[in-house]
């Protein structure tokens, strides 16, 4: 189980690979803001594996949003308050999830444990990671090639 932000499921959901989760996670918990920011572009069927939960604590939401936007400000939240790890890009989330304790991994890191694990090989990692590129997600060149060559 993981909670997850916006970010890596909107790629997902526009590469239509959600396979790259549910290979790795048997529930992921997102938050109502995050399901807003997801289905901005189009409305989406969430499938069975992907829950949404609103975060309890208003107080820790309350005070990450004056920093972070609603969608992490939340994801984080829930992260804590259900002692689950993460799955954020943005450096200012990842950031402040890490000193709260919270285990994070992003979309690159996802695609690393996919291939890890036999689902993907090194091509096709490569090849989703440049269609996610091309589709607007930003990442250094030097990182991909660093988790590229690791596998």
């Amino acid at each position: 189980m993981i909670v997850s932000d916006s970010t890596a499921l909107i790629i997902l959901f526009d590469l239509d690979r959600l396979d790259l989760l549910e290979n790795l996670f048997e529930e992921i918990y997102i938050t109502p803001s995050v399901l807003e920011e997801i289905s901005f572009k189009y409305s989406i069927i969430l499938p069975l594996f992907i829950k949404v939960i609103k975060p309890k604590n208003s107080e820790l939401f309350n005070s990450l949003q004056m920093i972070l936007d609603i969608g992490e400000s939340e994801a984080i939240a829930l992260a804590q308050e259900m002692n689950l790890a993460i799955i954020i890009d943005e450096k200012k989330g990842r950031k402040i999830a890490k000193n709260m304790g919270i285990k994070v991994i992003g979309l690159l890191g996802v695609v690393y444990l996919n291939a890890k694990k036999g689902f993907l090989s090194k091509s096709q990692a490569r090849e989703f990671l440049n269609k996610a590129i091309s589709n607007g997600y930003r990442i250094s060149n030097k990182m991909v090639e660093d988790v590229l060559s690791e596998l």
